[in-house]
């Protein structure tokens, strides 16, 4: 089956121009394959099916651009929470496709990467405290998998500047960032700025054209980070380094590139897709995607999948079927390894140069979802899984070390509709280690409260991806699955008012329900459960009745609305002038998030501490945790009314521990999940 879809591209080419009849062909040949071979036969047919590279006229080339994004340490498909393979997440996986386009066409294919690479899982905690290496993972796979140049993500920057340096020194390809700067001070034109990395870099290229002859073509490369790293990681760069606006960086940066000789231009855009355009925009590559000079970008940073059915798709200037932003390709290539990102250009002469006359854009999967079973699409490229094998067994053995015990199991799948025992451990390790730091200080009287939210809430993730820990032993595997980022611990003063504002803005997760009416849906999708605080230390009740006074981004939809009720603190109504200290991460106190008034301005105390390192140690000092909920909010009442939503199967062992709240199975949900339903 492999090598048939290796050698199919050749007969896959000559499609690539007719896209729709291309499309078509592969949806018969798949229903086909269903019938006549059932899954094994589908999985060859979506393999087969995958339009390839394009053909070149004789005076013309064909580039394929290839890049990652957001790959976050999956670098093996592995899930060392669960301890089980993982066939949805792998640069291992993503590799091969990498390798296949290759075997076809070993001259024109570039290969990239978008940033946010070196956070997100236990391999990546391990190399960075626990066993450094001398070559970091990500870059030992980066490099076996031969990339030609890469950006920074935000994530890059979490564990401080001179790591990330260290790092950086590893890779055999270069790091490039337009709009970071070196030093407290921009220069007045961001040519003149002093930048911490190259901006740009130009490969020069050897390529043969439709009649088989070599023609020179030079591709520029250059690279940009979400400005807000200065918020989210202003501990680590505070005083070192500034940013520039993603588009004003770019207009000044392109010209120079195709003065010095660049035949088109890739742009790599750690930075999502917003058609509402401000200065120092995180989201910006719908705009980067217009500047003058730009023939192709590859955004990253909102772990979605560009172009697709699903997202960006009623977006004006987005063409989410074809894949442009503006009219220029683009692609964002899912996350965590779920898809390779793909852009063919065919290029034409333009009297000395080259210019892009057609292009196609995709955003390649790793694996399929058939009859509630994830199939793996391209197996592991074992070059990859062994250039880290020894990381990967030193990881092992840190993420099953034993830290204390739990008398009560700890899981997820109720976190997003009632006070949840996984998001109350954290709230707990938290208020135990702020009040320790600040009881010989100014603020030792003030009372502390703790904001937690779930990460592991399924969403994008899929339907296992839930916090599951059974009660007994916690090993340190268990507490990464808890809290899956290496934030570290702030705690901010507020007012009462504050506090209800903070979990106006968390309770715009809900959808507006209508009193009355059966199995609404509860959850706005839009919505990440990471900005679904829940405040432990005051009680509360949501009003799903009433309509979300902020959006997904912090944004006011609606300043008369009132969903958070029976605000109280030591059983008395919340005052609103009353001062409380708030223990909660580096993240959410420097802005992330867009939470009203919660900010830098805000924070009293800045822990050198991790969010994860905290948990750790609660749970050696406790020896025995008890992590049930205490129910400190819930839903208001309301009569005659039911809504649903959809969470892991596994959810059902623990319905009956769930309190506060009336819920019943109503069903399966889609893409795996289990509905529940609850009544108001």
């Amino acid at each position: 089956m492999r090598k048939h879809y290796k050698g199919s591209t050749e007969h896959n080419s000559a499609c690539i121009r007719n896209g729709r009849v291309a499309k078509t062909a592969a949806r018969v040949h798949m229903v086909a394959a269903r019938r006549l071979f059932g899954l094994v036969g589908a999985v060859w047919a979506a393999l087969a099916a995958v339009p390839a590279l394009a053909l070149a006229q004789k005076n013309g080339v064909d580039i394929v651009v290839a890049a990652t994004t957001d790959v976050h340490g999956r670098l093996r498909a592995w899930d060392y929470y669960t301890g089980a393979d993982d066939p949805t997440h792998s640069l291992a996986s993503a590799a091969t496709i990498v390798d296949s386009v290759r075997s076809a066409n070993p001259d024109r294919v570039v290969l990239l990467d978008a940033g946010d690479i070196l956070q997100g899982n236990p391999l990546m905690y391990v190399a960075a405290f626990v066993a450094p290496p001398p070559v970091h993972p990500a870059m030992a796979v980066m490099n076996v998998m031969r990339y030609d140049a890469a950006t920074l993500g935000n994530h890059e920057f979490n564990y401080g500047l001179s790591f990330m340096d260290k790092v950086l020194a590893g890779a055999n390809f270069p790091f490039v960032c337009a709009n970071l700067v070196r030093g407290g001070e921009l220069a007045a034109s961001p040519r003149d700025d002093k930048l911490y990395l190259k901006p740009y870099v130009i490969l020069d290229r050897k390529i043969k054209d439709g009649a088989g002859a070599e023609q020179p073509v030079r591709i520029g490369i250059i690279g940009f980070v979400p400005p807000q790293i200065m918020l989210w990681d202003a501990k680590n760069l505070a005083g070192n380094v500034l940013t520039r606006d993603i588009v004003e960086a770019a207009k000044a940066w392109v010209p120079q590139m195709k003065e010095e000789g660049a035949d088109i231009v890739i742009a790599l855009s750690h930075s999502g897709i917003d058609i509402k355009q401000s200065e120092m925009m995180e989201n910006a590559s719908f705009f980067l995607a217009a500047v003058e000079g730009i023939d192709a970008v590859f955004t990253g940073h909102q772990h979605l999948v560009f172009p697709g059915p699903k997202d960006f798709a009623d977006l004006e200037g987005v063409d989410a079927a074809k894949g442009t932003l503006q009219g220029t390709p683009a692609v964002m290539a899912g996350f965590w390894g779920s898809h390779m990102g793909l852009i063919d250009l065919l290029l034409e002469r333009d009297g000395s140069s080259w210019k892009v006359v057609s292009a196609t854009s995709e955003a390649r999967p790793i694996y399929e979802r058939v009859e509630r079973k994830n199939v793996a699409l391209v197996e592991n490229d074992e070059k990859v899984a062994n250039a880290v094998k020894e990381d990967h067994e030193a990881t092992l053995a840190y993420v099953r070390r034993p830290v204390g015990k739990t008398s009560a199991p700890l899981y997820s799948y109720f976190a997003l509709v009632a006070d949840d025992p996984s998001v109350q451990i954290v709230s707990q390790a938290q208020t135990w280690y702020i009040k320790d730091l600040l009881k010989d200080t100014q603020w030792k009287d003030l009372p502390v409260l703790s904001a937690a939210a779930p990460f592991k809430s399924g969403g994008r993730g899929g339907p296992d991806y839930y916090t599951d820990v059974p009660a007994g032993d916690i090993a340190i595997k268990n507490v990464a699955d808890l809290y899956l980022y290496p934030n570290t611990v702030r705690a901010v003063e507020i007012t009462g008012a504050q506090v209800k504002e903070w979990l106006e803005m968390s309770a715009g997760i809900f959808n507006q329900v209508e009193a009355g009416k059966s199995d609404q849906s509860l959850i706005n999708l839009d919505f990440p459960s990471y900005n679904f605080d829940v405040i432990d230390g005051v009680t509360y009740k949501v009003d799903l009745s009433q309509p979300a006074k902020y959006g997904p981004k912090g944004e006011l939809l609606d300043g008369s609305a009132n969903r958070i009720k029976d605000l109280s603190f030591d059983g008395k109504p919340i005052d609103p002038e009353m001062k409380f200290v708030v223990a909660t991460n580096n993240y959410r106190a420097g802005g992330g998030g867009n939470f009203p008034e919660i900010n830098s301005s805000k924070i009293i105390f800045e822990a050198p501490d991790t969010n994860r390192d905290v948990i750790v140690r609660y749970i050696i000092d406790q020896k025995t945790i008890n992590p049930s909920a205490d129910s400190n909010w819930s839903f208001a009442p309301l009569p005659a009314t039911t809504v649903i939503f959809d969470t892991g199967p596994k959810a059902a062992q623990f319905i009956s521990d769930v309190k506060g709240v009336k819920i019943e199975p109503a069903g399966d949900g889609e893409n795996g999940f289990a509905r529940y339903r609850i009544t108001l």
